[in-house]
């Protein structure tokens, strides 16, 4: 079963990257079934071949048909254009309520379009999906709920099978168009959702009738319930986590406590994945064989619990995927198949691609599997072999014939325990001396067998770490040794709280005691050692030869798992060595003969890479949010990193900021945490919480912070850098302005390329007179306003090319006709962050070549 999964997700890999007609895979596949069947019959080993190879076609045939027969509706975009427009809607998802630093709150929800009416009257059936944000009064923070169904006054919470009637405005979604970028707009269309609308709550509209499905229904109602009973029997902050680790809610969890998760390689505690099923099924299964009842109904209970469990969560594909395979290897074990989990796991595989062949792509589905098979091909055959095989030793204790049965060393091994107990009996009596000898040693082979474990599944996963996550987890075996056990108490006692809660709610605190102590225990330890620098270790993307070597490795540790010892240690070797070098290798992107310029797609902010010809790297500015408001995104952390990473880069050797505005500087400190730069190059300081909050930042990471003045000149990896702007006695305004800007010229022979950050038409014009600087390139000033960009500077600079950093349909107006047309008229080549994504210039030392490696 495990290699007709493999091959399956091989077909439905290869069906979706080399289309072919459906009948051409149906035929192919018809054929190689009867070939299969024939040879079968003839008791041939081609007959397996062929039967591996029908599996190989059911699945590029599949996905194929899957991709045909499931569209999404996109008749919502022609009028996804930001101008108003009347919807009548239903509600598909139960809004989440939202809350900013200012005080706005609004509510995230997902619709279902039944019909929409234009600006000019007309009526249209309209059944989009969209995502829709709902904006509240705004209100101070201290006036914040903690809870989706409570205060409806101040932001009415809408639920699933609600019709709404309201005035919205539509864009589609978009990506930010970087290699390594996060493919927003595919994560929705597999959603279902094809646009994002914002409205008011004062013209939304609540309509009699339902429309969905009644079991969604009570699901829904249900969830809110749960919900509402965790947030009655446990403080805010806890109850946000209980949210989360239990009920699949992320929606109370701050960026901060699951950045701390992730660093210290427990996220998967933080979310419900497999392991909240595998410790329920667990306990349920335990329970009900302590009750005496036989293990045919024990069994169907337990999954039946599990079932409930994951209809509760509404997490979707992950949690179902963990509950068929708990399904199927609880089955596997009424048919005395325990033993044979890769079997069990190819079948639960294989069953979850048939369902859903798209699962194969996402890193939920590769990691569970990858995680599963490293325990039951990896793991659990170490373990046979060791540490089982002394928990032997500890059996029928009081039986003289039973150590014949046991092999040498492990017979020896009893009798050492049993020489030892009869020594402790003269203290503590034979009785209490032998409970005592074999609960320490069941104790140190359990722990022994959890740090194994957890060892073998950080190497194995390094990869897909490093792949997706750019993380290298080198402190999640100590701290899955203390959170396992604790997540392992603290699940069945907080679902016991629950369950006591709706029965009898005095006698449901003593539980929620219990699960309140696991907690902090788990947050402790997630804190303490996710703050070591340690664990705040960054990988680039690896290299396909680093990935080629990973899967070898895996591949090679678990062939040799059950082979002679001395193999099984060396598959261990193998995937250890592999995993160190994701970690600590520090892969640089290759120099040019080139300084390269790229003008990085961050929307309406800014973020330029430059790499000089001697392959030195330096980043000015790291994009941000627009206003005070902030943003759910950390343009850092979310668009800049993953482009980095995409492009080998694990360590920059300087960052600048040209001035404090967020849209520039709002993504610098997870850049320097990520990439921690040797300078940190700033120009002047006005009064800024972000600004000071950002060096202070630079400090504590040992990155030396530069100050640059108008007249330094120096050189940086091959290229000459010039300063032109701020002078040392220029006057420092109350808060950061655009004219702000640090001015820089970088040139390489006779190329060079002028970034003025946001520096307006006095700074322009100053710098033409004073400097006169020619420039092949010119970095568009503040996005292409009319404030900027002047005539003098664009007659001094006279640019090749010139490149403007603006957002898709920014409600600034940007780039302004006049600006493009000054540049027009300088015949000078534009290229817009916009239209365009990432734009690559490489500056030869005597001409400019640009590429536009944005994605669509």
């Amino acid at each position: 079963m495990l290699w007709a999964a493999i091959t399956y997700a091989l077909g439905i890999v290869i069906g979706r990257y080399e289309w072919r007609p459906d009948l051409w895979w149906f035929v192919a596949l018809v054929s190689f079934m009867a070939a299969a069947a024939y040879f079968a019959c003839r008791r041939s080993i081609f007959a397996w071949t062929l039967a591996l190879s029908s599996f190989f076609l059911a699945g590029a045939l599949h996905i194929q048909l899957r991709a045909n027969c499931d569209p999404l509706d996109t008749t919502i975009l022609p009028f996804a254009d930001r101008q108003e427009i009347e919807v009548i809607a239903h509600v598909t998802r139960d809004g989440r309520v939202h809350q900013d630093e200012i005080g706005e709150s609004w509510q995230s929800l997902d619709i279902g379009a039944e019909q929409i009416r234009t600006a000019t009257g007309e009526i249209l059936p309209v059944h989009s999906g969209i995502r829709l944000n709902i904006y509240g009064p705004r209100r101070d923070a201290s006036q914040q709920t903690t809870l989706a169904t409570s205060n409806p006054d101040a932001l009415r919470i809408f639920h699933y099978g609600e019709r709404l009637h309201f005035l919205g405005k539509f864009k589609p979604p978009r990506n930010f168009r970087n290699p390594g970028a996060f493919d927003y707009r595919a994560y929705l269309a597999d959603r279902g959702i094809a646009a994002l609308g914002s409205a008011k709550l004062q013209d939304v509209e609540l309509l009699p009738g339902f429309t969905g499905n009644r079991m969604a229904a009570w699901r829904s109602r249900m969830h809110r319930n749960v919900l509402g009973k965790v947030h009655e029997l446990w403080p805010p902050r806890e109850a946000a986590l209980i949210d989360a680790m239990i009920i699949g809610d992320e929606a109370f969890i701050d960026r901060d406590t699951r950045v701390d998760f992730q660093r210290s390689g427990t996220y998967h505690v933080l979310v419900v994945s497999g392991m909240n099923i595998s410790i329920l099924a667990f306990v349920v299964f335990w329970t009900l064989r302590r009750m005496r009842i036989d293990e045919v109904p024990a069994t169907l209970m337990t999954v039946g619990f599990c079932v409930g469990y994951a209809f509760i969560t509404e997490v979707g594909a992950p949690v179902w995927r963990a509950t068929l395979m708990c399904a199927v290897y609880l089955a596997t074990r009424l048919l005395y198949r325990d033993r044979a989990m890769l079997n069990a796991l190819g079948g639960a595989a294989l069953g979850l691609l048939i369902f859903d062949p798209r699962q194969i792509f996402t890193a939920s589905f590769q990691m569970t599997f990858v995680c599963v098979l490293i325990v039951a091909g990896i793991g659990i055959p170490s373990l046979q072999r060791t540490t089982e095989l002394y928990k032997l030793a500890l059996a029928n204790w009081d039986s003289r014939d039973f150590a014949t049965f046991l092999p040498p060393r492990i017979a020896q091994f009893r009798l050492d325990l049993q020489l030892i107990a009869s020594r402790a009996a003269l203290f503590l009596g034979q009785v209490w001396a032998a409970r005592v000898v074999r609960s320490s040693i069941r104790s140190a082979l359990s722990t022994s067998e959890l740090l194994f474990i957890s060892a073998v599944m950080q190497m194995g996963l390094a990869l897909p770490m490093a792949y997706y996550f750019h993380r290298a987890t080198t402190i999640g075996l100590p701290a899955n040794l203390v959170v396992v056990p604790l997540t392992q108490m603290m699940m069945p006692a907080a679902v016991a709280s629950l369950g006591l809660g709706y029965i009898a709610p005095l006698f449901a605190r003593i539980p929620a005691i219990a699960t309140t102590f696991a907690l902090h225990g788990i947050t402790g330890t997630v804190r303490g050692l996710g703050g070591l620098r340690l664990a705040d270790m960054r990988v680039a993307m690896p290299s396909l030869l680093m990935s080629a070597l990973a899967g070898a490795a895996l591949i090679l540790s678990l062939w040799t798992a059950r082979k002679r010892a001395f193999l099984a240690i060396t598959g261990l070797i193998a995937i250890l060595l592999v995993s160190l070098a994701l970690a600590f290798s520090r892969p640089h992107s290759p120099a040019h003969a080139a300084l390269e310029v790229t003008s990085i797609d961050v929307g309406e902010g800014d973020s330029t890479l430059l790499v000089t010809p001697q392959g030195r790297t330096l980043l000015i500015d790291a994009g941000g949010p627009i206003g005070p408001g902030g943003s759910q995104l950390d343009f850092g952390e979310d668009v800049v990193s993953p482009y980095l990473w995409s492009r080998g880069i694990s360590q920059l050797d300087a960052v600048a900021i040209t001035h404090g505005h967020s849209d520039h500087i709002g993504g610098m400190i997870a850049v320097l945490k990520n990439f921690r730069p040797k300078e940190l190059w700033v120009g002047l300081e006005p009064p800024s919480s972000a600004l000071a909050g950002m060096i202070s930042a630079a400090h504590e990471l040992g990155i030396n912070v530069v100050r640059r003045w108008e007249g330094d000149q120096f050189d940086f990896g091959g290229t000459h850098v010039d300063v032109l702007f701020p002078p040392r006695d220029w006057p420092v305004g109350a808060k950061p302005q655009n004219n702000d800007s640090l001015v820089l010229r970088l040139s390489y022979g006779d190329s060079s390329v002028l970034m003025e950050g946001d520096a307006e038409k006095q700074i322009e014009r100053r710098i033409a007179a004073l400097h006169h600087p020619v420039a092949s390139l010119l970095k568009v000033g503040h996005h292409g306003s009319a404030n900027a960009t002047t005539e003098e500077l664009v007659e001094s600079a006279k640019p090749v090319f010139a490149v403007i950093s603006v957002g898709s349909g920014n409600s600034f107006g940007l780039p302004r006709i006049e600006t493009l047309r000054r540049l027009a008229e300088a015949r000078s080549r534009v290229y817009r962050t916009d239209l365009d994504g990432a734009v690559t210039f490489y500056l030869d030392g005597h001409s400019v070549t640009a590429f536009s490696t944005g994605l669509q």
